[in-house]
């Protein structure tokens, strides 16, 4: 492809060589270059690309787009920009043919609940007809293709890639996760959204190698609303004028309150033995007033909110109620506060939950069930904060009746060790522990003593299929060491 044609919504300055260039492939990776690339330098929190200028032009790399000088020799053209990455948003997206004006394009923002919304809507509009693509923090949906994903919102040049695939496979819409790092980062500058959707918000992400402070990370959200066509926001939550400002969208409200556009009303919790859901009624008014009852099998209030955000978004895709209605009820997220069936007699569930913030959520949303025993099985990864450890042995002593301390992704330190610092949070509270470093004879040990009424939550792996240890990543599903405790206790 002609370098000009890359360059056409491109403010840039050609400092050396010609923009008539033919580019073979498009590279920000030194590893990755070959003959006729173009290479672009950005600048990292742990590396800058400027200093492999000289590697990448010995590689073969005949066009350099730089922010900063570097020098090259004369017959390799060098194309200077305000920002490399903003660039390479821009230049991926023509160097694939702007995939995204193909299709209708959805993007979900807020700390939590992008998820689930994600693949309810999915869920939702696949039932109603439509061909659709995924791009989250578990993996990337294209057909029947599903890839694992390594950030919640790739890079600019592979969301571009997946962009094109989804196309030519026959998609109509796609439903992405955008994070605060992916929007500052301008991993999806130039993305045409129809829709943009924002969950909520807390504190979060926030340290030297993310964003310097709350109000940074709220600003990174906000800018969505400057990129979508209709912004579809929560009304009850308390920054939702901050999110707005600057905005350029048509805005939409959902929530429970009575000035949300899209309500829900007379929540009730259902529960049995083996299963946990929410009910309620949505409600909205437009030429008549609409309302019908919904049930998720999903336990909790945050269910409500994201059902409803994924509700709000359907109705621009003109989607019946009993489409949405028999969507959400078969709607499944995988390791987000997933059911397992183990036993007729107390409910298994495996969740993300991994922080501090996340697992209080998540028990004292399952508090409100009224268990017989509410029991916690988890652990903390190693060469992270020591801090987190404390934490979450803090919140699982203050809110669980019995907690199962064991391994997750020990990585160079020893298990025990971590166990340890989580015991040191669960000492300052009056909560029972035991200490299972095998995470299967852990599970084990809790189905094995698994009482009528009781909820057992395995926390912290959620969709994880492995746990690392000392660089290497073993084979490790929860689902399927559950599978395989019933098979030994059945023999």
């Amino acid at each position: 492809m002609r370098l000009t044609k890359l360059l056409e919504k491109i403010e840039y300055t050609c400092v050396q060589g010609s923009p008539d260039t033919e580019v073979k492939n498009l590279v920000n990776d030194s590893r990755k270059v070959e003959e006729g690339s173009l290479f672009f330098c950005i600048k990292g929190a742990v590396t800058d690309g400027h200093k492999y200028a000289a590697d990448v032009v010995a590689k073969g790399a005949k066009v350099l787009v730089v922010q900063d000088e570097v020098e090259a020799p004369q017959d390799v053209t060098v194309i200077r920009v305000a920002d490399t990455r903003l660039a390479m948003a821009l230049m991926s997206a023509a160097y694939f043919g702007y995939p995204a004006k193909e299709m209708r394009i959805i993007g979900v923002t807020g700390t939590k609940g992008k998820t689930t919304t994600t693949y309810m809507v999915k869920s939702i509009l696949e039932s109603a007809g439509y061909k659709v693509g995924l791009i989250g923090t578990i993996e990337a949906i294209i057909g029947d293709e599903r890839i694992p994903a390594h950030n919640t919102t790739p890079e600019s040049y592979t969301i571009q890639e997946y962009f094109r695939r989804m196309a030519d496979a026959g998609c109509q819409v796609v439903v992405m996760e955008v994070s605060s790092q992916g929007l500052m980062l301008e991993r999806t500058a130039g993305i045409p959204f129809e829709l943009g959707i924002f969950t909520n918000i807390e504190p979060d992400h926030i340290g030297p190698a993310e964003h310097a402070s709350f109000e940074d990370y709220l600003e990174c959200k906000s800018r969505l609303f400057w990129q979508c066509r209709y912004g579809i926001l929560n009304a009850d939550d308390p920054h939702l004028e901050a999110i707005l400002k600057g905005h350029t969208c048509e805005v939409e409200t959902f929530g429970l309150s009575e000035n949300a556009g899209i309500r829900a009303e007379n929540m009730q919790l259902v529960s049995r033995p083996g299963y946990l859901g929410i009910a309620y009624t949505v409600s909205w008014k437009g030429e008549k007033e609409t309302r019908f009852d919904v049930e998720i099998d999903i336990p909790g209030k945050f269910s409500v909110y994201n059902s409803l955000t994924a509700i709000a978004i359907c109705r621009h895709f003109q989607v019946g109620m009993e489409d949405i209605r028999r969507a959400l009820k078969s709607a499944k997220v995988k390791g987000r506060v997933e059911l397992v069936k183990v036993s007729d007699e107390f409910t298994l569930m495996i969740d993300y939950a991994h922080n501090a913030m996340a697992l209080q959520s998540l028990l004292e949303t399952l508090r409100e069930y009224h268990p017989h025993r509410l029991i916690s099985v988890f652990g903390c990864g190693g060469n992270r904060s020591k801090l987190r450890r404390y934490e979450m042995g803090e919140v699982s002593g203050k809110l669980a009746d019995l907690t199962v301390i064991t391994s997750d992704n020990p990585r160079f330190e020893e298990p025990e060790a971590i166990i340890e610092d989580i015991v040191t949070g669960m000492e300052k509270t009056d909560g029972k522990y035991i200490k299972i470093t095998d995470r299967k004879e852990a599970i084990a040990w809790a189905i094995h003593h698994g009482e009528p009424g009781d909820i057992i939550v395995l926390a912290g792996k959620g969709h994880e299929d492995y746990q690392e240890i000392r660089g290497v990543q073993y084979p490790m599903d929860e689902r399927v060491l559950i599978q395989e405790i019933l098979k030994e206790d059945a023999l």
